[in-house]
């Protein structure tokens, strides 16, 4: 990039303007605007360029817009913005479990929970004051090097984080110095790392019928998604990456998010704007019913004493941030969320599950997929002991679901039999497999399936192994590694799964020194195991017969 762009920027502002930029940080012309990089990290040699707008202040319920042009002055980031959220009361009980796990103490105490239902009375969470509706932004961190090189050849490759929080919850801030390591040297990194925010909760994922036939637009954060790839594939070039080589990763809603991206449309509008996908622990839970859609759309209406899509697009932003908090916080049941990506009949046609089945994904994305071994603890009620606890369970996701189904999945799929010939002992690690399986790690499977067993696929068993905990292993910087499970505990294994991500968003092949070699999936199902032990290959658990009834989506 140089100084004499950086000169050439700050001669676009002249007057007081100019003399208020920060002439040792670089400036990108985005043609839009123009933005400066917030920081710069001496020890990487990279520069962070924070909360870049990459689309307007969204209009409730509608798809995301071009930003205006505002060239009077430079952006700096400085204000930090993340979508309004919340959290469901079940959380705390389930943080609470897993810290009894970690700690060899569980006590049972937690007792079966029901939710109250939203009502405006009840009190809400306060809001991060970051917490705004226009919250479109994304970060880009790119190495000294490769942005003084933009417009100097073909460009580096770019990373694209998306992250998790069950739809939500969440935010693009975590910190790419151990990656952006690991993906050269400590001060000389190879990739450009993006990270973006996406509407959550009610702002992000209403539908139903009328929200439609209203004029509402579902599954918005999921088309904020794509917004902000497609801004990347226009713009990246500027900070000196490669539109031709990003790799988007996320884990979690954003693994599952980015397999909705994969099979967005059916396949049906061309390419994505990726080349590569790295979806951790993908996960959401199949609401496929138009019903069940409805009941939650007409929920929204009632709390905020609204009578259509109209009144509720008039509410202040500080009234349908409350709503918004009162849905999520009271109405999710234990392990959901309120809400989440839904069959649309546009953007997602049917099931990402089906829609893989079927053929109607982009097949040229390379996929490295990944999961962990202990998924559905934390989103399964520890005093889920029989089977009616499970049907009730299951009736709490799909409220619509057949009692033959109910059936089959506790008669047939997960019996009762705890013999050793099933993959659980007792009640309850059979309610955790019923979770797992159903929610995120057949997804992984599918995948690879579709992808003709041509996919890179990797287990995470370092203990204990819960859902989002190698994600603490994604982002290791390096440092401090602990003798608590709740932290860091192998330094080899954090190093060589950020070798593997690196280097397959460098080249479509995860390599990582000093380890087994990374196999493709293969027609043997074979997957890297990664544990405190040491790094194996094994079969997928997930090749079996109950995911190729999950695929299937009969839930409704």
């Amino acid at each position: 990039m140089g100084v004499g762009r950086v000169l050439g920027a700050i001669a676009l502002l002249g007057g007081a303007a100019a003399q208020a930029v920060n002439t040792t940080l670089p400036i990108v012309d985005l043609g839009y605007e123009l933005h400066q990089a917030s920081t710069f990290n001496v020890t990487g040699n990279f520069y962070n360029f924070s909360n870049i707008r990459y689309a307007a202040p969204p209009k409730r319920f509608e798809a995301p817009e071009v930003p205006a042009e505002n060239r009077s002055y430079v952006q700096t980031g400085n204000v930090g913005r993340i979508c309004p959220q919340a959290a469901p009361v079940w959380a705390a009980n389930a943080q609470k479990w897993i810290v009894e796990l970690i700690t060899g103490s569980p006590d049972n105490t937690i007792r079966p929970y029901t939710p109250q239902g939203a009502k405006w009375i009840l009190p809400v969470k306060a809001q991060d004051p970051r917490a705004s509706e226009d919250c479109l932004f994304l970060d880009v961190f790119v190495p000294a090097q490769i942005l003084n090189a933009a417009g100097k050849g073909k460009g580096a490759p770019v990373m694209v984080w998306i992250y998790g929080g069950g739809y939500v919850g969440g935010n693009k801030y975590n910190n790419p110095a151990g990656l952006l390591a690991s993906s050269g040297t400590v001060s000389k990194g190879e990739v450009i790392y993006v990270a973006l925010n996406y509407r959550l909760g009610a702002m992000g994922f209403s539908s139903g019928p009328t929200f439609q036939s209203e004029g509402g637009i579902s599954n918005a954060g999921l088309l904020d998604q794509r917004f902000a790839l497609e801004w990347v594939q226009k713009y990246i070039h500027l900070f000196g990456g490669d539109p031709s080589q990003v790799t988007v990763f996320g884990e979690s809603a954003g693994g599952g998010s980015i397999m909705h991206q994969i099979t967005a449309y059916g396949g049906q509008k061309g390419s994505v704007p990726f080349q590569r996908a790295i979806p951790q622990s993908p996960g959401w839970i199949q609401a496929s019913s138009n019903q069940q859609q409805e009941d939650l759309y007409q929920m929204l209406l009632g709390i905020t004493n609204s009578t259509s899509l109209k009144d509720l697009k008039a509410l202040s932003e500080a009234d349908f941030i409350k709503a918004n908090s009162l849905m999520v916080t009271y109405n999710a049941t234990y392990g959901g969320f309120t809400y989440g990506p839904v069959v649309d009949g546009s953007f997602v046609p049917a099931q990402p599950g089906q829609l893989l089945a079927q053929g109607k994904f982009d097949k040229n994305v390379g996929v490295m997929v990944g999961h962990n071994a202990k998924e559905g603890t934390y989103f399964t009620p520890p005093y889920v002991n029989s089977t009616e606890w499970i049907r009730t369970q299951l009736r709490s996701s799909f409220p619509y679901i057949s009692d033959s189904t109910l059936d089959y999945i506790t008669n047939t799929l997960y019996p009762a039999v705890f013999d050793g010939s099933y993959p659980y002992t007792d009640e309850y690690s059979r309610a955790t497999l019923i979770v797992s399986e159903s929610v995120f790690t057949c997804n992984t499977y599918f995948l690879s399936r579709a992808y003709a067993n041509k996919t890179y696929s990797y287990l995470f068993s370092v203990p204990p192994a819960f859902h989002g905990f190698d994600v603490l292993y994604t982002y290791y910087d390096g440092g401090f590694v602990s003798s608590n499970p709740a932290f860091v505990t192998n330094r080899t294994i954090a190093i060589a799964l950020q070798n593997f991500i690196t280097s397959f968003a460098k080249t479509g092949t995860p390599v990582a020194k000093g380890v087994r070699k990374f196999e493709m999936y293969g027609p043997d199902a074979q997957v890297l195991e990664l544990d405190v032990s040491g790094i194996r290959e094994v079969r997928d658990s997930n090749a079996n017969v109950r995911c190729d009834w999950w695929q299937k989506g009969q839930l409704s």
